[in-house]
């Protein structure tokens, strides 16, 4: 019966098991901790019954009756929690509990269980496990640390002291609870223990409470922050003092610590608790850190500087203070001098509070400054009084306080209310409120209308109307491409003009008269025509925000209307007149003097103007001037917003980008002028001079009007190529001037791993010079003594470089040999020299060797020929010495008098120059194999028989010295040296050798023994190609310019944020192991992609020499490794953690070389430059987390662990993995009222990984609502933003990677944020990316080189001198207290926001931020690697970019940056999108001018009239197709790229490779697909999220799936199974819930969702006519017309085409509809079919019609029938209501069939041939991906035919 029990009791145990297990997947080697991994989250919340359990688990073998008693105590609680089991898993758990503590209770080997004695047992367990585990002690070396305020670290690991404590406080907890049924004496035993530990519980608290960074609720015994006396200091700073209003005496103080002002916020104002806990977290790090780059506070009790409390204060608070002056408000303080250090601190808290609890409302960050306005009047008040009372502005109706409740809330409720009405973003923009209108609301003085308390009527928070429109504030983003001109009018009407003026000039011809330059002045009227243009689009695009928008910008906007009207009629008609007087040769020209005088008066007051905003000392003038006629025309003259004022740069700057313009604009319009205006001229002359042409077809414009279309078709691609060839200008220039300043900055300068060998004797000092800190424990020796100085450089470096190759081989670039070879000694021992990697000394020894047995010379020539390499130079010497060091080790009496008796007289002779004469160089390669084999002996661990052999090897080792390399003399001086012969006759000598025991002496032996046993160069390590560009970057960095190293107790600190949804974090053994239809796997894949890569992982894994495939599935930890492996060569979040806690990695490691002494802990100066412990150091793990911080916000991790989602059990193995990683979360709880109403709250909530691996949670603040009301991502963002740390933030994307040798010089970067960058401090640093992706295939190569040209050349142009760099993603850092106080880090407003990056670059702009770029460092980035990703990511960007065409933001920057940055702007950002949609354009624009002139016959007449004239410049003017080809000029950015970091000769073969591999077409490709994406989303709307994959691309993309994504991009602009697929998809109905991805129809319907709006219908129609011209054209072209041009063949082609419709009908009848004649109906189908067949037969024979004409018929009917089509879709309502929808479908249908048939017939043919599969392969993918797949192949035995 027993056993059967017992087998219960596993059974249901094991169960629990498993379903813990099954919620964090196989293989994760997370400890399943029993039944308490089972716990409910519902009860997991509300008790600790986790940690009991999780207690009852530690003790379980130690003692089983404690652990069922602690079982029996979590039982009982769970019931109390939830008596009916009404949460989700409770009566699951309550069961399986219950049947593990029924089996206890019953019997254990036959004793019955007394139940009375549970108590008394479990107080003697208690007792006796605190004296094992000494937790006295502890207490003990607590109090002395908080007395001392000296961290000790000799007792004991942190995470088991954390465990005891955990299980401690769980006997705590259960022992209270039972202490009312024990006896008396127990029961006060008990009670007298709970006292004396709650008054003094902080050990148990502080290690047990959960915190972030900072054990704020109770001191931790086990983190070192507290020691640390900035953070002491800035704890003190907020505590409260009796100047504080008193708080009520029942106010709950959390944790054992001291009150402080967050506790009086909070009791003012209501802010939540965790709310509270986060920021007075946030502020006491902020303070600590201000502090710490002041001066360290030395005293006992450490205070914080009054600077550094003002400096926090003023950065913090700069935003309200400027809002303030903007509205002409006084701040809430008198003045920053009548404030104490307590009001500030008091001010900052407040701001930082209402930020963190504002949840969507942080996106209005001027609303932010509002609520912080009003509430800081209200805590003005209560501070002046002496007791604490609540604020009314947060009171409730019940007399309850609530921040949230009152003020967030009823903003958020307007705000989502607001957002319902965009319609998913399918709704138009003017048609509601976004962020930007509600934060724009506060830039007006009105917003004080809204009142504080604020009223709940007023218009900001009414709640908006179904039926009516909502105003707008101050800008409405209508869809329309007249943005592009309103945006950027000025750089419009300049190339019109200059056009104009060109034009011109080329028309008059030599000479220029005073004529010409009358004819010039018409650029006035043009340029006041096209100002009143802007105005009048100014006042178009105004409707629907005129009811909300300032009365100051209506009226600027009538003015400005008003003035361009009457200036345009003015000069126009002074113009006039000036032409008058010119026709009539007046000699009294008043209108011409009128007109110069007017237009030099503009001109001039321009000037003054511009100048006045554009130079800094000239608008702080401006500034000053108060005049209200200079105010007038300064407002007129450019808009005045809270955001955009100050747009200037210091005039260097301002030169610098002006310069670039100019020589771009003479370029341009030197090109324009002589190569496509002038050789029109005579041409068009001739054109319109020519006689009536004779005309193809019936002309209706040009035949009597100087041939006009003719003229157009002609001008039209100049034109088009003259409005975007200024971009291929720039792209040229830019990347001239962006190689100049690579070169200038050092990039490229090490490009090889020989060049990394060669220069490796200087990177010591460069280290040393940039990345070292003045803290470091080395101090430079006597400048004088180079030797010594190289020595302490090398010391210096040898840690960190060995680190970097440690990591290099933990990452698998690297093999165990190649590791040992690259490291370097730590050059802290006995050795005067420096010590450098082998793989530098490698084979030297041996070639220096043969040099001496060469030489026929003297000494010092021997020595010449060995320093004509310096390695071997410094080989020879290391062994030289290094085998006396050793030999000094080994042997001590006579033997040690031998050894130093040899090297005396060796050194004798070195100085005289007779080492020939002394040794005999013949004998030494066997001195050396003797010295070989006693270190071979040595390195082996001792044993007696070893200790034998090495006595030996050195006796023969010294007898071959002795008699074979001495001279005679010397050989027998020491023969006779009577010591050593007596105790060579005794047998003393060398017969004990003292084993290397010495660190530095065993690994100098190891050291020794490589460098004698390496034979082979090391002139190929590292082999692995990753390897060597990471160590060649690093290097070359070492000698670029960046700011010093600050200490990293000095330096910012810092967050890394990461937003994740649902993408890969790790990749499943299942996933790896699934093949494709061609037997590939993703692990095969890697395998043949990163061969070398493999054979290091099964090294590391010691499985390198095993045959075969390794069994992974063996061994759970191997398993676990493969998928790291796996995923750390994937685009995956394991990825991008792992790269990012390099950043921790590289602090500890810094801190460790600069340790400040506030913990004792054991370690020497060698341990220290050896970094042996630096990992464990408690000092460095503590000073890491004050400076870095980790956020990855997994926006839906709460919901993925309740679908017990592999993903959520993932991202819990990188919490455990990682310590200081932190992830954030939404977490949603449903409620169900006592009505049955459900209602949700959602939570932001921050998790870390507890003692036992599991999620803690840290922080959870409630939110207003749902959050995501506009964009997912940066909603994602701005949700978890709040828990980040440090003054600055880097943003980084899940597809991410960094490396440790690039985190070392993070605090290098941080510095340029004090650095010298312009007028303004940096607010964004831009940093190089490495694009990672580039090897898996070509696509991918291309993608990642236009990427990398983009990235570096690019940016570095953009940041200077054009001073436009924007924020284009990541890895950026970010001002953190700048951009959170002004809105966040991206902008999150539904669609108009799609790419949400760059607004954070804009926004940081116009508020006056800098943002710079930065090369010396680099991140890893993933870049989409298949064909249909890079498409989707394309389309997604070209989207976006198409939506900021219509932002506000785009429209500021383009009307308040000066002209020439203006211009910097326009073509870096949406320019460039306008210009590649151009240069489509201009294709299809000179297409169509062909088209017409060989439809009309005007080609044929002009070239007969060419022949007449004998003209030339005809001829010319109908081949100028060579212009369009000029944009190949945009491959020059990549080019420069290349022979900047590769050099010339590589950079040209990179080239030739690309070219042959088709590049060319792939841009092309990518061309057509930004165009189609661009145009679309300006016209319709439909730019969302595209997910792109970001996965390996080892799958078959069907056919169908290309045909549904390049359709309409690119196959109607311009193999067998997959057949079939695309058949099944092409006639699968649609319907209800059916995906176009499964149906023709269905993707048909979808395809038309962009076409809504009647301006979008317009503008369909008038594009889709264009398609009519080819029959009409056609038409006059058969033979069957002849020379007949009567409109009436025209209308005839229309009959026939309506026929042919009808027959289509006929013939694609639904027999459904005609079930009762189906075979009549077919009958009549057969005689039509025949009569039709007859007919076509007839009219050729018996008329002038021919084969060639049925051929052009169809042609011309194709064109017609897309156009009918086209219409037809645009006006869907109207067909549909006409019923012909079925037939337009159909239609369709009959169109996407021939279209595929086009493609694939193509493809079809090639698949005959197989060899095109084996081209295939090897032109897109990796070489090695592509033999390894053909081998696979063949030896599979085709393995789809066999599984057949």
């Amino acid at each position: 019966m027993g056993s059967v029990r017992n087998n219960w009791e596993r059974l249901v145990r094991a169960t629990l098991r498993r379903e813990q297990l099954r919620t964090t997947g196989p293989g994760h080697e997370r400890q399943p901790s029993g039944l308490a991994g089972a716990v409910p989250p519902s009860l997991g919340r509300a008790s600790n019954i986790d940690a009991i359990l999780q207690a009852a688990d530690e003790i379980q073998d130690e003692d089983p009756t404690i652990a069922r008693i602690l079982c029996e105590q979590a039982y009982f609680m769970a019931q109390n929690l939830d008596p009916n089991s009404e949460g989700r898993g409770v009566l699951q758990f309550k069961t399986g509990l219950a049947s593990v503590i029924k089996q206890k209770l019953a019997k254990r080997d036959g004793v019955p269980i007394d139940r009375n004695r549970d108590i008394e047992h479990l107080w003697q367990f208690y007792q006796l496990y605190k004296q094992r585990h000494k937790v006295d002690d502890i207490q003990r070396e607590e109090q002395k640390w908080r007395e001392s305020g000296v961290f000790s670290g000799n007792f004991g690991e942190l995470v088991e002291m954390r465990k005891i404590f955990a299980t401690l406080r769980a006997l705590i907890e259960v022992m209270e609870a039972l202490s009312k049924e024990a006896a008396p004496s127990v029961a006060r035993s008990i009670m007298e223990e709970l006292r004396r530990i709650k008054e003094s519980d902080a050990t148990l608290s502080g290690d047990l409470t959960p915190y972030n960074i900072v054990p704020m609720e109770a001191p931790s015994l086990t983190n070192a922050i507290g020691a640390f006396p900035e953070v002491r200091g800035a704890i003190s700073a907020i505590r409260y003092t009796e100047n504080f209003p008193k708080l009520p005496a029942d106010f709950n103080i959390s944790g054992q610590r001291d009150a402080d002002m967050f506790d009086l916020l909070e009791y003012i104002f209501g802010f939540q608790r965790d709310n509270i806990r986060n920021q007075r977290e946030n502020v006491v790090l902020t303070i600590a850190n201000a502090q710490s780059r002041l001066v360290m506070p030395v005293d006992a009790d450490p205070k914080i500087d009054e600077k550094a409390i003002t400096e926090v204060f003023l950065k913090v608070l700069d935003n309200y203070i400027k809002w303030c002056k903007y509205l002409q408000k006084r701040v809430a303080w008198n003045s920053l001098e009548a404030i104490n250090r307590e009001r500030k601190l008091f001010l900052v808290s407040l701001y930082l509070l209402i930020w963190g609890e504002a949840a969507n409302v942080r996106f209005l960050p001027e609303c932010i400054c509002y609520i912080f306005h009003g509430m800081a009047k209200e805590l003005d008040e209560v501070l002046d009084h002496g007791e604490a009372i609540h604020a009314e502005s947060c009171k409730k109706e019940d007399g309850s306080i609530s921040f949230l409740d009152q003020i967030i809330y009823p903003i958020y409720y307007t705000m989502d209310k607001e957002t319902k009405r965009n319609n998913d973003g399918k709704a138009a923009h003017s048609a509601w409120r976004n962020y930007d209108d509600f934060n724009e609301y506060f830039w007006s003085p009105a917003c004080f209308e809204l009142g504080w308390p604020m009223r709940k009527e007023s218009p900001f928070l009414r709640e908006p109307k179904k039926w009516k429109r909502t105003a707008k504030s101050s800008f409405v983003e209508h869809r329309t491409f007249l943005h592009l001109y309103r945006s950027f009018h000025r750089l419009w009407i300049f190339l019109i003009t200059m056009f104009q003026v060109l034009a011109i000039i080329a028309f008059s011809g030599p000479p220029t008269n005073l004529d010409t330059f009358k004819i010039i002045l018409s650029i006035g009227p043009t340029f006041a025509i096209m100002n009143f243009i802007e105005s009048c689009l100014d006042v178009l695009l105004m409707f629907g925000a005129y009811t909300r928008a300032r009365a100051m910008a209506i009226s600027r906007l009538v003015i400005r209307f008003i003035w361009w009207a009457v200036s345009s009629v003015f000069v126009t008609y002074v113009y006039l007149k000036v032409l008058d007087e010119k026709n009539r040769h007046s000699s009294n020209p008043f209108y011409f003097r009128l007109y110069v005088l007017v237009l030099g008066a503009y001109a001039a007051a321009r000037l003054v103007f511009g100048t006045l905003l554009k130079f800094p000392c000239c608008h702080a003038l401006s500034q000053m001037v108060d005049q209200s006629f200079f105010q007038f025309f300064k407002w007129i003259y450019e808009e005045r917003y809270f955001v955009g004022r100050g747009l200037f740069e210091r005039p260097t700057d301002y030169i610098r980008y002006v310069l670039f313009w100019l020589v771009i604009l003479i370029c341009k319009f030197t090109f324009t002028y002589f190569l496509q205006i002038r050789p029109l001229v005579k041409p068009t002359r001739i054109i319109v001079k020519l006689p009536s042409l004779v005309y193809s077809w019936h002309d209706l414009i040009s035949k009597n009007n100087n041939n006009a279309l003719t003229i157009a078709s002609l001008w039209a691609p100049v034109i088009a190529i003259y409005l975007m060839d200024i971009h291929i200008w720039y792209t040229v220039l830019s990347a001239l001037v962006g190689g100049v300043m690579g070169a200038r900055d050092r990039l490229g300068e090490i490009r090889s791993i020989d060049m990394v060998h060669k220069r490796f004797e200087s990177f010591p000092a460069a280290f040393v010079k940039n990345l070292a800190s003045p803290r470091m424990p080395f101090d430079r020796q006597n400048p004088q003594m180079p030797q010594a100085t190289s020595k302490t450089d090398a010391s210096t470096f040898a840690p960190f470089w060995n680190e970097i190759i440690k990591s290099l081989r933990e990452e698998d670039y690297l093999s165990n040999r190649e590791k040992d070879l690259l490291s370097m000694p730590s050059n802290t021992g006995r050795l005067g020299l420096v010590q450098w990697p082998l793989f530098l000394l490698s084979s030297k020894i041996y070639m220096a060797i043969d040099l001496a047995l060469d030489c026929k010379d003297t000494q010092a020539a021997l020595w010449a020929r060995i320093l004509r390499d310096d390695y071997m130079a410094y080989a020879v010497q290391e062994c030289y010495y290094s085998i006396e060091l050793i030999l000094h080790s080994l042997v001590d009496g006579e033997g040690r008098l031998w050894v130093e008796r040899i090297y005396r007289e060796i050194n004798s002779s070195l100085l005289e120059g007779s080492l020939l004469l002394t040794l005999s160089l013949k004998k030494l390669p066997l001195v050396l194999s003797r010295f070989t084999a006693l270190t071979g002996l040595l390195i082996r661990n001792e044993t007696p028989d070893l200790a034998k052999g090495a006595a030996k090897a050195l006796y023969e080792f010294y007898e071959v010295v002795t008699h074979d390399l001495l001279s005679t003399d010397l050989r027998e001086q020491i023969d006779t040296w009577n010591i050593l012969a007596k105790a060579r006759n005794e047998g003393r000598l060398f017969s004990l050798v003292e084993w290397p025991k010495d660190p530095e002496i065993k690994e100098q032996v190891k050291r020794l023994h490589l460098l004698l046993t390496v034979k082979d160069s090391a002139a190929n390590i590292p082999k692995n190609l990753e390897a060597r560009r990471r160590l060649e970057f690093f290097t070359n960095s070492l000698f670029m310019d960046m700011p010093s190293a600050k200490p990293v107790c000095e330096m910012m600190p810092f967050s890394v944020f990461t937003p994740y949804y649902s993408e890969t974090v790790l990749y499943s053994s299942s996933e790896l192991r699934i093949e494709n239809e061609d037997g590939v796997s993703i692990l095969f894949y890697l395998q043949k992609i990163f061969p070398d890569e493999w054979e290091n992982f099964l090294e590391r894994i010691n499985h390198a020499n095993s045959s075969g495939d390794v069994d992974f599935e063996e061994s759970s930890i191997n398993n676990l490794e493969l998928r790291f492996w796996a995923s750390y060569r994937g685009q995956t979040l394991a990825r991008t953690v792992r790269g990012m806690m390099y950043y921790r990695r590289a602090l500890m490691l810094q801190t460790y070389t600069e340790s400040r002494g506030l913990i004792e802990e054991d370690y020497s100066l060698a341990d220290v430059t050896t970094n042996q412990g630096f990992e464990s150091s408690r000092e460095a793990l503590a000073q890491a987390d004050l400076k870095f911080t980790y956020v990855v916000s997994c926006q839906i991790y709460g919901q993925q662990k309740q679908k017990k989602a592999p993903e959520a059990a993932d991202i819990a193995l990188l919490l455990q993995r990682n310590e200081a990683l932190r992830v954030a979360f939404i977490h949603l709880e449903e409620n169900v009222a006592s009505d049955g109403n459900v209602t949700q709250d959602f939570y932001s909530k921050l998790v870390k990984a507890d003692i036992h691996g599991k999620d803690q949670e840290i922080y959870s603040i409630k939110l207003p609502g749902n959050p995501k009301l506009g964009e997912g991502k940066p909603e994602n963002q701005n949700h978890a933003i709040i828990f980040t740390r440090g003054e600055a933030i880097q943003t980084i994307d899940m597809n991410q990677d960094n490396y440790f040798e690039e985190a070392i010089k993070m605090r290098n970067l941080l510095e340029e944020f004090h650095a010298d960058h312009g007028i303004r401090p940096p607010t964004i640093l831009g940093v190089r990316e490495n694009v990672f992706t580039g090897s898996v295939s070509s696509l991918a190569w291309f993608m990642s080189n236009q990427e990398t040209s983009f990235v570096t050349l690019g940016q570095r142009v953009l940041a200077k001198p054009l001073k436009v760099r924007m924020h284009y993603g990541h890895p950026d850092v970010f001002d953190r207290i700048f951009h959170i106080t002004r809105g966040g880090i991206s902008k999150a407003s539904r669609v108009i926001n799609i790419s949400e990056d760059i607004y954070a670059g804009f926004n940081s702009t116009l508020r006056q931020g800098n943002i710079t770029h930065h090369e010396y460092i680099q991140v890893g980035k993933g870049r989409d690697v298949g064909l249909n990703q890079i498409a989707l990511f394309e389309g997604k960007v070209a989207g976006g970019n198409g939506e900021q065409v219509l932002s506000r933001d785009v429209y500021r920057l383009g009307q308040l940056f000066d002209f020439f940055r203006m211009l910097s702007f326009y073509f870096t950002t949406v320019g460039y999108y306008v210009c590649t949609m151009m240069t489509v354009l201009t294709v299809y624009i000179f297409l169509y001018g062909r088209v017409y002139l060989a439809l009309s016959g005007l080609d044929e007449a002009i070239a007969k009239e060419a022949k007449l004239l004998r003209s030339t410049a005809l001829d010319a003017v109908l081949n100028a197709q060579f212009l369009v080809q000029i944009g190949i000029f945009t491959a020059v950015p990549m080019i420069m790229g290349f022979i900047l970091e590769q050099g010339l000769l590589q950079a040209f073969f990179s080239f030739i490779i690309m070219q042959l591999q088709l590049c060319s077409v792939f841009f092309t490709f990518s061309l057509g697909t930004k165009t189609h994406y661009f145009g679309r989303t300006i016209l319709h709307g439909g730019a969302k999220y595209r997910a792109t994959g970001r996965g390996f691309v080892v799958r078959h993309i069907k056919f169908a799936d290309n045909y549904r994504l390049y359709s309409r991009s690119h196959f109607i602009k311009a193999t067998v199974e997959d057949f079939n697929d695309w058949t099944n998809w092409l006639l699968y109905k649609g319907g209800v819930g059916i995906k176009g991805e499964n149906s023709w129809e269905s993707w048909w319907d979808e395809e038309q969702m962009h076409i809504q709006t009647p301006r979008g219908r317009i503008l369909e129609t008038i594009l889709s006519l264009r398609f009519l011209i080819f029959q009409y054209g056609i038409v006059y072209k058969l033979h069957l017309t002849g020379k007949n041009t009567s409109l009436a063949l025209y209308g005839f082609s229309w009959i026939v085409l309506a026929v042919i419709i009808i027959i289509f009908k006929i013939f694609t009848f639904s027999p459904k509809k005609y079930a009762g004649f189906q075979l009549w109906m077919r009958f009549f189908q057969g005689l039509l079919a025949l009569g039709l067949v007859a007919a076509i037969t007839v009219v050729v024979i018996f008329t002038g019609l021919t084969i060639p004409d049925l051929f052009a018929c169809v042609l011309a009917f194709i064109a017609t029938g897309w156009a009918i089509l086209c219409l037809a879709i645009t006006w869907k309502k109207v067909v549909r209501s006409l019923g012909l929808w079925y037939s337009v479908r159909e239609f369709a249908r009959v169109y996407d069939a021939g279209m595929g048939m086009i493609i694939f017939v193509p493809i079809a043919i090639l698949s005959w041939f197989p060899f095109v599969s084996t081209f295939q392969s090897r032109l897109l993918f990796n070489q090695a991906f592509s033999r390894g797949l053909e081998i696979s192949k063949i030896l599979a035995g085709n393995k789809a035919n066999v599984q057949a």
